[in-house]
């Protein structure tokens, strides 16, 4: 029963947002950055699984959702856009509410594909060297993007927008807003899932002693394909979401510099906390537009206070703990049993 009240609340609250958006007592400005948040929100809790549960040090995130940015951007041109490649588009416009979350997916698993990739050869590797090997792929897939001609290469890809269009032309309501809102939630769920199930504990096993894992009866390399592919895939599914958002994507958005953008929203929210990763995505993002008439200032600011928060409280915003531990309450919305 407390969950049924939990889950309608949880759904009145997206229903009042769209609503708001719905009647535009949200401008667009404030609409972009909800949705941005919520994207935020998916790659912090995405990466918090790998540097936070598992206890690795991965910097090359930003790779994977441009994998899944322009692999599902892709599928939506070709289905629903005038293109280069094949002329008219493959399907009918109302098709489109069936083939945006087709293409969220093909590009998620995309870069679950990348994902598994880049784990092979981190089975022998941890630290610092798994820091190299994700920092490697991050700029191979930068790097090949720019030179693949027939997504725009180094000028970037558009045309994601008639997809979107398409949606409101048929049903008029702020489609983007509510994807994003569904695979914010969606992310949270699965990701709470996974690391409360019986599979999902070898996770924080491998983080407090690997050989102790394996003499445990805990495979190891397994789990860390798992870990890595439902990472790397929920970038995926940010980076088709940011993409569908702006309706323009550019392989310099996916460079390091969101590599470490996501790592700070993951330290400064608290290492394995799926709490902290969701409150650290909302206030990077909420900073980062607050202190925008700074311009390039803003870059000496932001990393003095993230230098004074690793100075008093290094173990971040939650630490390891989830807002069930402050609130005790909450303790029956976290339970799966």
């Amino acid at each position: 029963m407390q969950k049924k009240v939990f889950t309608i609340g949880l759904f009145a609250c997206i229903v009042a947002l769209v609503a708001l958006a719905q009647f535009h007592l949200l401008d667009d400005y404030y609409l972009s950055v909800i949705m941005f948040m919520g994207v935020n929100v998916i790659l912090a809790a995405s990466l918090n699984l790998v540097n936070g549960y598992m206890g690795e040090f991965s910097c090359g995130h930003g790779g994977f959702m441009c994998v899944g940015a322009y692999v599902s951007s892709l599928c939506t041109v070709l289905m629903f856009s005038k293109n280069q490649m094949l002329g008219a588009p493959l399907l009918p416009p109302q098709l489109a509410f069936i083939g945006l979350p087709i293409a969220l997916f093909i590009g998620s698993m995309a870069a679950a594909v990348a994902g598994l990739v880049v784990a092979i050869p981190s089975f022998k590797t941890r630290g610092d060297y798994l820091a190299i090997i994700t920092l490697a792929a991050n700029y191979i897939v930068i790097s090949a993007i720019n030179n693949m001609e027939f997504v725009g290469g180094p000028r970037g890809f558009m045309g994601m927008s008639a997809t979107v269009r398409d949606m409101e032309n048929m049903i008029d309501l702020p489609w983007m807003l509510i994807f994003v809102l569904l695979g914010m939630v969606f992310t949270i769920w699965i990701l709470r899932r996974f690391v409360s199930s019986t599979l999902g504990k070898g996770v924080p096993a491998i983080c407090q002693d690997e050989i102790a894992a394996e003499i445990m009866s805990v495979d190891t390399n397994h789990m860390k394909l798992i870990a890595f592919m439902l990472s790397s895939g929920l970038a995926g599914l940010a980076g088709g979401l940011y993409a569908h958002v702006l309706g323009y994507v550019n392989p310099q958005s996916f460079d390091i510099m969101r590599s470490t953008e996501v790592m700070v929203m993951v330290y400064l929210g608290g290492m394995g906390s799926l709490s902290g990763a969701a409150i650290a995505a909302v206030s990077y993002t909420v900073l980062m537009e607050a202190l925008r008439f700074l311009d390039v200032w803003k870059w000496v600011v932001i990393p003095l206070l993230l230098i004074l928060l690793m100075q008093f409280r290094p173990e971040g915003l939650m630490g390891n703990r989830e807002l069930s531990d402050f609130f005790p309450k909450l303790r029956k919305y976290y339970s799966f049993k």
